[in-house]
């Protein structure tokens, strides 16, 4: 199965952009469908984004619709998060997670994503 990565987090002022970046080692990064979850102390992890194995169809938490989009490139074995207009409620840790089972309806649920990266802080200040 693949490896992730993450990379791309840190301080960033309110209403600034970041964009997240997770590669991903291993041949058959194209056959898994990716997510991105947050988590701050004292919650659990909450879901953000997340792409089919092609790229074509995404899915977004609402509230992140509108301010952040998931993109995928294949060829580079790497899934972006595209974050906008972002806000302090936005700071979290942020994971990047995958699964190869088949998803006839995008997942949202932590549980249904077997491997996950190592996580990158987003600190967004007031």
């Amino acid at each position: 199965q693949v490896q992730l990565q993450e990379s791309g987090g840190g301080l960033v002022q309110a209403g600034g952009s970041l964009r997240l970046s997770c590669a991903a080692s291993g041949h058959t990064f194209s056959s898994y469908f990716m997510g991105w979850f947050r988590a701050t102390p004292g919650k659990e992890r909450e879901f953000v984004a997340a792409i089919t194995r092609s790229g074509r169809d995404t899915k977004y938490a609402d509230s992140v619709k509108g301010r952040f989009t998931v993109s995928r490139d294949n060829a580079k074995n790497t899934v972006y998060l595209q974050m906008n207009s972002l806000k302090p409620e936005d700071t979290a840790v942020y994971y990047c997670a995958g699964d190869a089972k088949s998803q006839i309806v995008i997942k949202t649920t932590p549980f249904e994503y077997s491997v996950w990266g190592q996580g990158t802080q987003v600190t967004v200040s007031s």
